[in-house]
């Protein structure tokens, strides 16, 4: 805990009394005290009025992430409340106790008012993400917090933080265990679907859970399809689209670890291995020189955009590669096609997918408007949370 205290200019402080998290270093007036990276800090309006504490973070356009918006000092007390509050929404939600689906995120940063902290459930295994350090140096707080929530269904809780603190502040730590020592390889279920969770290994924390509700609609579409799941990371559509009946499925994805991690989860499953086949290529190449009618094309690539200045040019890519699918799809064919950049808004994303129609000369149909499940939950304070966007179109 810093005694230091951020000053904001005048008529900054608007948003912050708004209840919006973050502070940018542009709206500083001046800080008394010398916060070093992580600190609390008093934040406080032009004329001195306490707006809250937040996390300090030299060097950053986010300099502070507000953690509380009251006068009193956030303590042990403040931390630990704040996990069980995110716990009991999930439950709430039926997610903790769902006998179908094991695997769920526990805290969705700024959505559960824990800027930088990102906690995901799988069977009893937890992977924590603290994309600050301000977050990473309570991490104390969190498995105290964990262990005495889940009791003795919590089998492991493994940092996975050392990527995520190196690129937003430089700061060197390695991936451990903070309890428990079981290793990747975790097989959990999702609507009744088991996967292979490597978080140890894999992108982000293992798995992209924030799909589940897409994955399942996709599902419900997929009875004697052939189906086309590009960018496919370790084959989530693909499961289930094999799980519902598909004729034919092709898992393609540029990482052949990730398609090897596919081709574990079908077996994992039973699936008949004649009806699925994974494919090792660049998507938009791919695509473009396809000869296969498919009557799903799923597109869900990583983000093109992860700040403003990069907009424009993940506009184009979106645009070029769904242009290509657009184009290939039998009449008819349905095409999930996502964006998981914050910069890129759900407006201008269908703007975008409606210009790849137009310059590829099809006519397209919006069926399902598609968008993160409830334990990615989004502030209102804070629409900047609602970084997932999907649309179910029909090509004709």
């Amino acid at each position: 805990m810093s005694t230091a205290t951020v000053y904001l200019k005048p008529k900054k402080d608007e948003s912050i009394r708004r209840f919006h998290p973050w502070v940018f270093s542009g709206a500083i007036k001046q800080i008394d005290g010398q916060p070093a990276n992580g600190d609390t800090v008093r934040v406080c309006a032009n004329k001195g009025a306490v707006l809250g504490y937040g996390h300090y973070s030299p060097n950053a356009t986010i300099a502070v992430r507000m953690v509380s918006f009251d006068e009193e000092i956030p303590d042990e007390n403040f931390w630990i409340e704040k996990i069980r509050k995110a716990y009991q929404m999930r439950e709430a939600l039926g997610m903790t106790s769902d006998t179908k689906s094991n695997t769920y995120r526990l805290v969705h940063a700024e959505g559960d008012r824990l800027p930088g902290l990102i906690i995901d459930h799988f069977d009893g295994h937890l992977v924590i993400q603290t994309h600050s350090l301000g977050m990473h140096l309570l991490r104390d707080h969190w498995v105290s917090a964990l262990k005495d929530i889940y009791g003795s269904n919590l089998k492991s809780i493994y940092d996975k933080s050392s990527s995520t603190l190196k690129k937003n502040g430089g700061y060197e730590m390695e991936n451990e265990y903070l309890f428990g020592d079981e290793k990747s390889g975790n097989i959990s279920l999702e609507n009744g679907h088991q996967f292979l969770i490597d978080w140890e290994g894999g992108q982000k924390t293992g798995f992209f859970i924030d799909q589940r509700e897409n994955r399942e609609l996709l599902g419900k579409v997929s009875k004697g399809k052939k189906i086309l799941n590009s960018f496919c990371y370790t084959g989530g559509f693909s499961i289930y689209a094999l799980g519902n009946g598909a004729e034919l499925v092709h898992s393609l994805d540029s990482s052949q670890k990730a398609l090897d991690l596919v081709e574990e989860n079908v077996k994992l499953n039973g699936f008949d291995s004649s009806k699925h086949a994974c494919i090792h290529a660049d998507a938009v190449q791919f695509i473009k020189d396809a000869e296969t009618d498919y009557d799903i094309i799923i597109l869900d690539p990583p983000a093109f955009a992860k700040h403003m200045n990069a907009r424009h040019k993940a506009v184009q890519g979106y645009k070029r590669i769904n242009a290509r699918a657009i184009e290939k799809i039998k009449p008819g064919g349905l095409i999930f096609t996502f964006s998981c950049s914050q910069a890129v808004d759900k407006q201008l994303f269908t703007h975008t997918i409606i210009a790849a129609a137009i310059s590829v000369g099809r006519e397209v149909k919006i069926l399902h408007q598609l968008h993160q499940p409830a334990d990615h939950p989004i502030s209102a304070f804070h629409p900047e949370g609602e970084y997932l966007k999907g649309l179910v179109i029909q090509v004709n």
